[in-house]
């Protein structure tokens, strides 16, 4: 690969994390809708994972949390005053509006953006576009402070372009709906979006295709492919394509019904990449409510520095029956993927989010590598310097009658400004 990596930038999780149930569609955030959360441990499980994948070798960076509760955009309803003066106003007025203000959702970096590598675009830089999430309106106050933090992270422009989102009439949740295939990783490859088709009944398709194609002209992408995703997926909890499917160089892992026309997309792949590999996980085997329940595609599948594939998973999957039962019969040996290892992210699954959903994935060459900026990239010192952190100011426990609370406002602003205060 001559130097080139793959990063994955995680979000980190916010100390505003809860369980409001504001993500219609997704099973898990509906199901826990209410319950007591735990922002600490939930930061630290996030944490956790990064530490994992920079001990393997993987490049490892991270995006700060946002601003919790979102006053700018509670300003726009109308509400004045100082900061607590709008959430109190909020809480007492609208609290639909301040539950949406509060979300940590953005420790979903999966969604932040979508992302085209440098060997797929006509000018040989890395393209971004933030995802404008304008299905959610929890989700669609995001992508303003993604913009400025991407615009941090990847600042030369020599190397890297950050673009203004889809308009918001046209639903786009990046990454999470995006997958590459390649002979290797530094060769051009096919990029491939998800989008669900537009419909009347059952949970909404949050990626248009209008978006999809919106990206690929504006990142130079000549040849990308538009698949649809099964309505039977969405309506089962597979909100985004990365619950159903996930894939990385010449490696495609996916469940039998994660597209509405696997033979069209399937025979379109292998015809441009003869040696692709479709580890194709049976519904008779991995029934589709297990796949989504335990989060098995929602996986992050890696390339080692020794080239075996490895896929993160999150330990539900080691407690769904069918799906423990398939991975013990296939992972290893001849297996294209060699190995798999078990991750606690619960308080983020519990809101509907798997190992896969708290990363985007950047691939760079070494001079792309050397113009990220460096306060955003993952070392030991840096690791524990976030921990000591989220150890003092994140809350341990967090209830539905917390977000209404003055000392909980106060207590996320102050968090994250601890933060970036240790992160220079």
């Amino acid at each position: 690969m001559m130097g080139w990596r793959e990063y994955n930038f995680d979000g980190i999780i916010g100390p505003t994390h809860n369980y409001a149930g504001l993500s219609f569609g997704n099973i898990a955030s509906s199901v826990n809708a209410g319950q007591a959360s735990a922002p600490r441990r939930a930061a630290l499980q996030g944490l956790d994972k990064m530490r994992l994948l920079h001990g393997l070798g993987i490049g490892q960076g991270f995006f700060l949390p946002h601003n919790r509760p979102e006053t700018d955009w509670l300003s726009r309803f109308g509400f004045t005053g100082t900061p607590a003066q709008m959430c109190a106003a909020a809480w007492r007025e609208e609290p639909d509006l301040l539950l949406a203000a509060s979300s940590a959702s953005p420790m979903w970096a999966a969604n932040a953006a979508t992302v085209s590598a440098s060997p797929d675009t006509a000018d040989g830089r890395i393209h971004f576009t933030p995802a404008n999430l304008s299905t959610m309106a929890h989700r669609s106050l995001e992508w303003p402070e993604t913009q400025r933090q991407l615009r941090r992270i990847f600042p030369d422009p020599q190397h890297f372009a950050i673009h203004d989102p889809v308009p918001a009439r046209y639903g786009d949740e990046g990454a999470a709906n995006f997958m590459r295939i390649a002979p290797a990783l530094e060769l051009p490859g096919t990029e491939i979006m998800v989008y669900g088709s537009p419909r009347d009944a059952g949970f909404p398709a949050r990626q248009s295709a209008e978006a999809c194609r919106a990206i690929f002209r504006a990142h130079g992408v000549a040849g990308g492919l538009l698949a649809a995703q099964s309505t039977e997926a969405i309506d089962v909890g597979a909100f985004h394509n990365d619950v159903v499917a996930v894939a990385t160089a010449d490696l495609l892992f996916t469940h039998e019904l994660a597209f509405a026309d696997k033979a069209t997309l399937f025979t379109a792949l292998i015809d441009r990449h003869p040696d692709l590999r479709i580890v194709e996980v049976r519904d008779e085997d991995v029934p589709l409510s297990d796949a989504i329940a335990s989060y098995l595609f929602n996986s992050q599948l890696l390339i080692l520095p020794d080239r075996r594939r490895l896929i993160i998973v999150p330990v539900e999957c080691a407690e769904t029956l069918s799906v423990k039962r398939w991975l013990d019969a296939h992972i290893g040996g001849d297996h294209p993927i060699s190995e798999v290892r078990f991750v606690d992210v619960r308080e983020s699954m519990r809101n509907g989010g798997g190992p896969a959903c708290l990363r985007l994935r950047v691939l760079v060459s070494p001079e792309a590598e050397a113009a990220i900026n460096p306060l955003f990239v993952l070392t030991e010192r840096r690791a524990d310097q976030i921990a000591a952190v989220i150890e003092r100011h994140w809350p341990e426990r967090v209830t539905p009658a917390d977000l209404g609370l003055p000392d909980f406002w106060a207590q996320g602003w102050e968090a994250v400004r601890a933060l970036e205060a240790v992160c220079g």
